[in-house]
């Protein structure tokens, strides 16, 4: 068989094969159907411009070709759309590690202050955060995300989803103010390990069928929400999910000299070490991008997932060919 052939024949699929087992049926009908019994006592009458027209016999003879034909086709195209051509496209691999992550994103007021330096400009952390955050979340194709904001309530900005440009869209929308300006932290992770732990049907959270991990990022200290920083990492621990913790900002309460809305960085430090996961401390934008890049080198281990075919339906164009073929007889049936 040439390879061009081989080549076209791989371009191409049918969805239901089977249906090509159709074809022959009107010549196994035309066989099988009882013939008509000699001596039959029907009488048509005829016009007589009919008749004449028929004894020269040749424009009718035409026209059956022409309907014979226009039959054959339309019956053949009717059991190609019928059996479902398609056009088999390759499709593009995606890497895929099976990890589902969930940001948990400080929004308190002190977001807003302006010691962090981006292309030259000196800007607010928040700016800083969704640069660096955006591109982290879009570099992460193949895993589910999903993005928790807090400061005194917390909100699910965006669900988790393999759409990483949606959720990271979702984190560049953020706007101070959303949801108060103290710091739940708390509370914060706590919504996060929610959406990483779904529910059964009988209320029982489900297994861990894949790696689960939070990254929490605060520039403040625990002053709001109903739970406490501790609490959540222990609940990390027992559902199995690893939680990383930046402290951003360049003073912290250990160096702070009575400072207000400085970061906490030894409870996000106790945080992480008991869920079993890492703490980072980021005074620079510098030091932002190098921790993105760390966590993504920690939870890497993608590879390319096998891919899956396209496939485009054609079964369209046969079936206007046999519409038009009907169009034909219908115009050939009102000439005759």
């Amino acid at each position: 068989m040439p390879a061009w052939f081989s080549a076209l024949a791989s371009a191409f699929d049918l969805a239901s094969p089977l249906a090509l087992l159709l074809l022959p049926l009107p010549l196994l009908a035309a066989r099988l159907m009882p013939a008509e019994t000699a001596g039959g006592s029907g009488a048509l009458r005829v016009p007589a411009s009919v008749v004449a027209q028929a004894r020269a016999g040749a424009g009718i003879a035409a026209r059956g070709r022409t309907r014979l034909v226009l039959i054959a086709i339309l019956w053949t195209a009717l059991v190609v759309a019928l059996a479902g051509p398609r056009l088999v496209l390759s499709a593009t691999a995606l890497p895929a590690s099976g990890r589902d992550i969930m940001i948990a994103m400080d929004l308190s007021g002190s977001m807003e202050r302006r010691d962090f330096d981006l292309d030259g400009q000196t800007v607010s952390r928040l700016e800083a955060v969704k640069r660096v955050g955006a591109d982290f979340i879009r570099r992460r194709a193949g895993d589910r995300i999903g993005l928790v904001i807090f400061a005194n309530d917390s909100y699910v900005a965006a669900s988790p989803s393999f759409d990483t440009a949606t959720v990271a869209h979702a984190l560049e929308e953020a706007t101070i103010g959303l949801v108060g300006r103290s710091t739940g932290i708390g509370d914060g992770l706590g919504l996060a390990l929610k959406r990483l732990a779904p529910q059964g049907p009988e209320g029982e959270a489900e297994g861990p069928r894949t790696a689960k991990v939070a990254i929490l990022l605060s520039d403040g200290t625990n002053n709001a929400g109903q739970t406490t920083p501790r609490d959540v990492a222990e609940l990390a621990r027992d559902l199995g999910v690893k939680v990383y913790t930046i402290a951003l900002g360049p003073r912290d309460l250990a160096n702070a000299e009575g400072e207000q809305d400085v970061v906490d960085a030894e409870t996000l430090r106790d945080m992480a070490t008991i869920s079993g996961g890492r703490a980072f401390r980021v005074k620079t934008t510098d030091d932002l991008i190098g921790v993105a890049n760390a966590i993504d080198a920690l939870e890497g281990g993608r590879a390319q997932a096998p891919p899956l075919p396209l496939r485009r339906d054609l079964w369209p164009w046969p079936a206007a060919l046999a519409f038009l073929c009907a169009a034909g007889l219908l115009a050939t049936r009102r000439a005759a």
